[in-house]
């Protein structure tokens, strides 16, 4: 994000017209998941700005001091148990509306908001869309009992290379990232990361959990529409 007064960059107003026009999707009384990163952060600030009368599930620590200090109500997924519609951006999006998230290392928390929302609208600069996933890096998360052997797993699944992270996650667990280069087959990785013993939860997000993607660009806000949901749907 910029400084306080300075001009903001083409790719920071494209964020946040993206995440002013996801706000726009928010009304009075509805239970809302709110993402984390640069993008939603803009949608975050957009609802509190307008007052807007909501109770908010965070999935990061970070989101939920922002949402507060915006007078937003933020409780606890239990407290909530259903959302009508989660906000969060990606860090990448292949044409088919599959996602990359974890970059600020909260996509098990995300995950589990996303799942328990009626609807998931992604929000992004147009920066985020990639013809496959895989260029930014796959986030995982991982227990502190044998991260070097899962780390192991994961280049036998075909990764070239696997970082610890210097930060932890919210819930103070390990993370890495895995190196892929392009990914062909989004659902057949995640299913094959899913099933490693001691992954927490990995950074790659199904078209089929997706209602829609909000894409700024240069030229506006336009929408890809991916699949309708009427429940929430499963993250392999």
């Amino acid at each position: 994000m910029q400084e306080p007064g300075t001009p903001a960059t083409p790719i920071e107003d494209a964020k946040r017209r993206a995440g002013e026009a996801a706000a726009d999707m928010v009304e009075d009384g509805m239970r809302v998941g709110l993402g984390t990163g640069s993008t939603v952060h803009h949608t975050i600030v957009a609802l509190g700005r307008r007052g807007a009368d909501i109770v908010g599930v965070a999935t990061s620590h970070r989101t939920a001091d922002l949402a507060a200090s915006l007078g937003l109500r933020i409780v606890t997924p239990d407290e909530a148990g259903h959302l009508d519609i989660t906000i969060d951006g990606a860090d990448e999006v292949d044409p088919a509306g599959n996602l990359t998230k974890g970059g600020g290392g909260a996509h098990t928390r995300e995950k589990v908001v996303a799942e328990m929302a009626d609807r998931f609208v992604v929000v992004v600069d147009e920066s985020k869309l990639v013809p496959q996933l895989g260029p930014f890096g796959t986030p995982l998360e991982v227990l502190d009992f044998a991260p070097a052997v899962v780390a192991e797993r994961v280049r036998g699944l075909g990764a070239r290379q696997v970082d610890v992270r210097p930060e932890r996650s919210d819930s103070g667990n390990i993370l890495l990232v895995a190196r892929f280069d392009a990914i062909p087959d989004p659902a057949d990785l995640a299913g094959r990361l899913a099933a490693l013993p001691g992954l927490v939860d990995h950074g790659i997000f199904l078209a089929p959990t997706v209602e829609r993607v909000v894409i700024a660009g240069v030229d506006g806000v336009r929408t890809m529409l991916v699949t309708p949901r009427t429940t929430g749907g499963p993250n392999a």
